[in-house]
């Protein structure tokens, strides 16, 4: 028994001795090891950074687990995962590695991939087939593991490479390797790469880094929106990204435009939209062109502003009575332009005609006379201007010390609103001077301009002095048809620009023509194909300025709006009644692809319901469907290439 009894106990012993050493050997054979892992990179909508995104990695072990963080202003994130496992052979690279970059060729941005086998300072350069640096990467300093550096095929300055051969060169503390790819600007789009990889929309492009049936440091990962995201993104999910060691994991997302306007930020008023009737050049409006033009319902323009001419000869005059009466009898705003004095008033200068400088006087008269002849046929204008396009064209120049000294010294003696100094392009070097002097300043009350080719901005000089800003003439083209699409588009566009520009008033050239708002029944001979309106009929232009003149009333003011992102084919400004509360907002997509868009309304909390009227390809400011405002948010799909304005009830 004893015998028995010294066996068993040399059994027990080697036993738990093999079972402790067979631990020992588990532990330091196996690696049981828990660690932390940084996980940084970038959320991104076409390079554009998306700020206040949620990145969250939940650990597909236990989803009770999740790691976020919010991206900053720049769109970047940083996450520290916890992992554990038992790895054989820990997955790090036993040297420095620089790989091929993948795609190669590529057309819109490729990764570098490198393996550091230790902390190391990293740099990279690309040069072009001379040895010429093109872009330069200071990475910094990066724990042992695998990377990439993302290249999108642009230089240090932003622009766009050329297609060719380049050249990488990576350098870690001291050492360093070079590799050949090339870049085809003309190639197809973005092709997934490992580590760094592609999120779209509701899925992702990663399948490299994507492994089934793994135990362990597998994870989903969510981008969402949070309360503050800017812009507002489509949400997206991964599934099963096997993650073993720092590294970078980049996403592009589909952004959602967000407009956002701020009904207590007022800026410039609005005096009006509307265009010109200048005979004789033209012939006169018909009854039921003036009802079009003037009348604010459906189908019509809504135009509260027309421009005469002052024509040299004051017998002349009686023809611009019948249609300048009509309109103001329907509340609109008349004001004229000279694109000549009297005869006897002008002389010859180096070739161009001048008003003669014995005879400011007279021409200050003959201005003010004007004023009176329509005054005492019931049509008080609201303004005169001094010289239409004083800087361009065959009729009377005049240089800026010529204007600013007739503004100074005569335009007093015209008894309603003076307009200078209406010049081609809104040149400065003629307003300035004016606008600088007390008494010139003092004789100016509407700084007047056209934006043929230039001049379309805002003028602080002008805002300061207290003076409106008025866009008097333009049109966007006069080859085409105002019905040929997309040309007609512009209009809405420059409209917009012009009212972010500051501008009180916008007036197009001739109301009554073919290119312009309402048809006059001829064609241009040299595309007698297109779509030429019928007389007095409303074009796809004149629908366009409808959306803007038929809500936007005399006396509403623009309010501060904008749109995020910046690079949105969405372009928003916004109005409001202070009187009657009335708001209104126009948005423009200028894209060639719906735009879903969000609009977010501060200080307003009375607006609850929005009619929008769209004029697209296939619409004429139609009306749609009330549109239901939430917690000051909704949301609105714009057609391609389209207009829409949103009016409150």
């Amino acid at each position: 028994m004893a015998k028995q009894s010294l066996i068993n106990s040399v059994y027990k012993y080697l036993f738990f001795n093999f079972f402790f050493l067979s631990i020992i050997q588990t532990l330091f054979l196996s690696q049981v090891y828990g660690q932390t892992i940084s996980i940084n990179g970038r959320v991104a909508s076409s390079r554009f950074p998306i700020r206040d995104a949620s990145v969250t990695f939940i650990d597909n072990t236990d989803t009770t687990r999740k790691y976020s963080a919010l991206t900053n202003s720049s769109g970047n994130y940083e996450v520290n995962l916890v992992v554990t496992g038992t790895e054989q052979n820990p997955n790090f690279p036993t040297t420095f590695e620089l790989d091929q970059n993948y795609p190669n060729p590529f057309s819109s941005t490729t990764a570098i991939p490198y393996g550091l086998y230790k902390e190391s300072n990293v740099q990279a350069t690309i040069y072009d087939i001379l040895g010429r640096v093109v872009r330069k990467f200071d990475v910094g300093q990066k724990r042992a593991g695998t990377y990439n550096i993302l290249w999108d095929g642009r230089n240090d300055h932003g622009k766009r490479v050329a297609s060719g051969i380049y050249f990488y060169r990576l350098n870690a503390d001291g050492a360093s390797q070079v590799k050949k790819m090339v870049f085809n600007q003309n190639g197809s789009g973005y092709i997934p790469i490992p580590h760094n990889f592609s999120l779209t929309k509701n899925s992702f492009s990663a399948e490299a880094i994507k492994i089934q049936n793994v135990q362990g440091n597998t994870f989903t990962i969510r981008v969402q929106n949070s309360s503050t995201t800017t812009p507002l993104i489509v949400p997206a999910e991964l599934e099963n990204v096997f993650i073993q060691n720092d590294t970078t994991i980049n996403f592009s997302v589909t952004y959602i435009p967000v407009a956002t306007v701020n009904f207590d930020s007022l800026h410039q008023y609005i005096r009006g939209f509307g265009a010109a009737n200048i005979l004789p050049w033209r012939p006169d409006m018909t009854d039921s062109e003036i009802e079009t033009a003037f009348g604010p319902g459906e189908g019509q323009l809504g135009f509260t502003i027309l421009r005469l001419m002052i024509q040299p000869d004051k017998n002349q005059w009686s023809m611009n009575v019948s249609t300048a009466k009509k309109a103001h009898d329907m509340g609109v705003i008349i004001f004229a332009s000279p694109w000549d004095p009297p005869s006897d008033m002008l002389e010859n200068v180096g070739g161009l005609d001048r008003v003669r400088y014995d005879m400011y006087d007279e021409y200050a008269e003959h201005l003010d006379s004007f004023y009176s002849y329509m005054t005492n046929n019931g049509i008080p204008l609201h303004a005169v201007s001094v010289q239409n396009e004083p800087d361009y064209g065959d009729w009377t120049r005049w240089t800026a010390d010529e204007m600013f000294t007739f503004m100074k010294n005569n335009a007093q003696e015209i008894g309603t609103r003076v307009i200078a100094p209406e010049s081609f392009q809104f040149r400065r070097n003629m307003s300035d001077p004016i606008l600088n002097d007390s008494v010139a300043s003092a004789n100016l009350d509407i700084v007047g301009g056209h934006i043929y080719g230039a001049g379309l901005a805002a003028y602080p000089l002008a805002e300061q002095k207290g003076k409106e800003i008025w866009m008097t003439e333009h049109y966007t083209e006069s080859s085409h048809s105002a019905n040929l699409w997309p040309l007609a588009f512009d209009v809405a566009k420059e409209m917009q620009n012009v009212m972010q520009a500051n501008m009180n008033a916008y007036v197009w050239w001739y109301i009554v023509r073919y290119y312009g708002p309402v048809g006059d029944g001829e064609i241009n001979n040299s595309f007698p194909d297109e779509d030429y309106a019928s007389k007095g009929e409303v074009t796809k232009r004149g629908y366009i300025m409808s959306q803007f003149s038929r809500f936007i009333r005399p006396g509403f003011y623009r309010v501060q709006s904008s749109i995020v992102p910046s690079i949105s084919k969405v372009d928003v400004t916004a109005y409001k009644d202070p009187l009657s509360s009335k708001a209104v907002i126009v948005a423009v997509n200028s894209g060639t692809a719906q735009a879903e868009t969000v609009f977010r309304i501060q200080n307003e909390n009375t607006l609850t319901t929005l009619t929008p009227y769209t004029t697209s390809e296939s619409k004429n400011c139609e009306q749609g469907n009330t549109v239901s405002v939430t917690d000051g948010n909704f949301t609105f799909t714009m057609e391609p290439l389209s207009i829409t304005t949103f009016v409150s009830d």
